[in-house]
This record gives C-alpha cells, structure tokens and sequence, in this order.
C-alpha cells in the first residue's frame, strides 16, 4: 500500500485547482501510489465568490466527476477538500474518491471562529477501507481534539489522514508553525496509527500559509516532511516501510 500527501497552493479559481489535483495524481501515479491526499478546501479554497456562487455545488460535482475520472484512469484514489450546500447550510468537506467507484464524504466538526460565521460543523466520523487497511480522516482544527482520533483507532482505523489549510497572518503563521507540527506527531503517537497531513502553501485571500505537510509513523517519527514553499508530494510504502 503506497500511499502520499500533495502540498499545494490553492488558488482563486476551481478550474484552475482542478487542474492542477489532476497535475499530483498523475505525478503519483507515475510513482506507484495508490491514494494521496489534497489539503483542506483545496478544490474551491475559500474563495467568497465560489463559495456564495447560486451554482457551487454543481460546479463541485462535475469536479469530483472529472477527478472521479482521471483516478480511475490512473487507477489512484484521492481524497480532495471542498465547500459544499446542504440543506441551506456551508460545510467544509472532504471527499474520497476511490478508483473502484466508491465514494465517501466527512464534514469538518471542530470549526475554527472564523469559520463558525460561515460553516455548519458535521457530525459524523469516517473511515473506510483503502487495500487491507482501515483508514480515518478529518479536517485541520479536528486534530486539537484528541478523542476523535482515538475514536476512529477505536473503530479500526490504522491510518489517519488530515486535510489542512493553516492560513494565518504572517505573522501567526510563524508563530504557530510548531504546534502544527506537534499535533500530527502527537495523534500518532497516542493512537499507533501511520499520520498522512496535507497542508497548503502560498498565499490565499490576504493570509499565508507554511506547508510543512509530514507523515508520520506510529512511533512518532517523521518519516517525510514538506517545507514551507514548495509544492511538492510526500510518499509512503506501508508494505515497505520506506520513504
């Protein structure tokens, strides 16, 4: 099982982060992986005129159609982050999209204040099965919560992916790169699971973010680590157990 996180800049435009989701997925196909992971909000970012536009959730769907598509081609799942209207109501998504057909979805539960004027929180936890391994995922400020990852490992989950998109001040950014370090390292650790976090880079709407997108082992070892400009993709072989 080979699977891989992209950190990427998100930009203003869906056709545009569309294309460039498609851009990684054929990168890691041609590395073997089997899944890779997108940040959080990375197809529509958190871009106002997508996310009030009458049509966004037509616009998301042909885009999850057309990654649908190209995973299938390249025989590679993703999981893709989005906003999304249900029931009059903005959610921060996440999707799965797997090469075999099967699709699943988690909303963001644990908001952040900003987001709590905009977004509604989910209220269901994911896992699903990716080859022989059970696997669990959850949105950015979900990780500050140690107990809903010790609840997907005590639904099965041996792998956990977090889609984030740490957008600050400059200054904040710096100032809290670490602790965005920690929490992944801390989760796996706590829980024995393999940690996969995709985080964005560049700037977006007015604020920054420093990548340091990471994988991480059981044990809480770094085994691959992103720095804070590039975009870039990170792989993991769990049969192998390299980078």
């Amino acid at each position: 099982m080979h699977l891989a996180v992209a950190q990427l800049a998100v930009g203003e435009d869906l056709a545009q982060n569309t294309r460039r989701t498609i851009f990684f997925l054929e990168q890691a196909a041609h590395r073997g992986v089997d899944l890779v992971c997108f940040p959080e909000m990375s197809l529509t970012g958190y871009t106002p005129a997508i996310l009030a536009a009458g049509n966004m959730n037509d616009l998301v769907r042909a885009a999850l159609e057309e990654l649908a598509a190209a995973g299938r081609r390249l025989w590679v799942g993703l999981i893709v982050g989005h906003g999304w209207w249900e029931e009059g109501a903005l959610l921060n998504r996440a999707t799965v999209l797997l090469p075999d057909g099967r699709q699943f979805h988690y909303d963001k539960i644990h908001l952040t204040e900003q987001e709590e004027k905009y977004f509604r929180r989910g209220a269901r936890t994911l896992h699903f099965s990716v080859g022989d391994r059970r696997a669990g995922l959850i949105i950015c400020r979900d990780q500050n919560d140690p107990l809903l990852a010790r609840q997907l490992r005590e639904e099965g989950a041996e792998i956990l992916f977090i889609l984030s998109a740490h957008y600050y001040s400059p200054k904040e950014a710096r100032w809290k790169l670490e602790k965005n370090r920690a929490l992944p390292i801390a989760r796996a650790v706590e829980n024995k699971m393999h940690v996969f976090l995709a985080n964005t880079v560049g700037s977006h709407l007015g604020m920054v973010s420093l990548g340091n997108s990471l994988i991480v082992d059981p044990d809480g070892c770094v085994v691959a680590a992103a720095g804070e400009s590039e975009e870039t993709l990170l792989t993991l072989s769990l049969d192998k157990l390299s980078v």
